[in-house]
């Protein structure tokens, strides 16, 4: 049985503008110590996913209009805000997008670490304070005993980001959610922070859905990967299938614009086009407006492309008129 099973999950927004069907459907597994990718552009609902799972969308606008997420014997979008707190932090930690904005600049992060210690295990302070300290040495910060008593402002960056990480798995969790961790951090700090995140998921046993809009980022920590765009998954397969056999066109698209794989001398590939407007009904495929092997089936009107198994655990969302599905 997964360690998180999530079935047909939509999250709406509910604007001025018309309703945002910012998650529209998805359902995923994540199995223990498993690494579950989840990958696209800007505003295609990847986070939206997660912070749903957790019950961090703000109500109102957004609502969870329907789904279940299966997690330790309960399904978490009904549980009151009692019983999620009992579960943030504890069982499902989180390390956010921008650890700067994340992180209480008022609060040393002495406190900011023993939290959720005190909280969730009621255990005093001196002995939250000598695992906050051992938690910040194991991820790689030198001279914890004097930094644990440091504010936000006085570390880099990506200090910082090694300090949501230290708060993340402070507790132990079953499951982490790593919200694009390496986001605004250059190549050699990312790699190290990616390097960190599988070394605590090792030592811990814990399961990791890591959210990016970078494939390249996912060859290196996935095991399994579900490509998202405009709220639905358009693929979802093991991660080496996703870069050896990538059926969708988005897929293809995304590894196009991977710059590592780019040709001297030409130009950067950019998918054309923008995401289509989700508080307006789509009718046939979401990325026939952007896609080069589109036609007029894949434009046809309440008509919806479904995930149809076309390898080992290998889902496409199939086109009518695409060519390489």
């Amino acid at each position: 049985m997964p360690l998180l099973e999530v079935s047909k999950l939509k999250t709406y927004f509910h604007t001025r503008e018309g309703v945002v069907r910012a998650v529209d459907g998805v359902s995923f597994n994540v199995e223990k110590g498993q690494t579950v990718g989840i990958v696209g552009e800007s505003g295609s609902g990847k986070s939206v996913t997660c912070y749903s799972l957790l019950q961090l969308i703000p109500q109102p606008p957004g609502r969870i209009e329907g789904g279940r997420a299966w997690f330790d014997g309960q399904n978490l979008l009904k549980l009151s805000e009692k019983e999620m707190r009992k579960i943030r932090g504890r069982k499902i930690g989180m390390i956010f997008q921008d650890p700067m904005t994340s992180l209480n600049p008022f609060m040393k992060i002495s406190s900011q670490l023993i939290e959720p210690l005190q909280l969730h295990e009621g255990i005093g302070k001196t002995e939250a304070l000598e695992r906050a300290i051992k938690e910040l040495d194991a991820v790689g910060i030198k001279n914890p005993e004097q930094r644990i008593d440091s504010y936000p402002h006085e570390f880099s960056g990506g200090m910082r980001q090694r300090v949501m990480i230290a708060m993340a798995m402070i507790s132990r969790p079953e499951i982490l959610i790593a919200d694009e961790p390496t986001t605004a951090l250059d190549v050699t700090i990312q790699k190290q922070v990616l390097d960190l995140i599988k070394t605590r998921q090792e030592d811990l046993g814990s399961a990791v859905i890591f959210i990016t809009h970078d494939l390249a980022v996912v060859s290196e920590v996935c095991d399994y990967v579900n490509v998202m765009y405009a709220g639905r998954f358009v693929e979802c397969a093991p991660v080496r299938a996703i870069f050896s056999e990538p059926r969708h066109p988005y897929t293809q698209a995304l590894q196009k614009s991977i710059p590592a794989l780019q040709e001297k001398g030409k130009d950067l590939y950019t998918i054309p086009g923008l995401p289509p407007d989700l508080t307006k009904p789509i009718g046939g495929c979401s990325f026939a407006p952007r896609c080069e092997f589109a036609d007029e089936n894949c434009h046809s009107p309440g008509w919806q492309p479904k995930l149809v198994e076309t390898g080992p655990n290998h889902w496409v969302q199939h086109c009518r008129g695409c060519v390489t599905v």
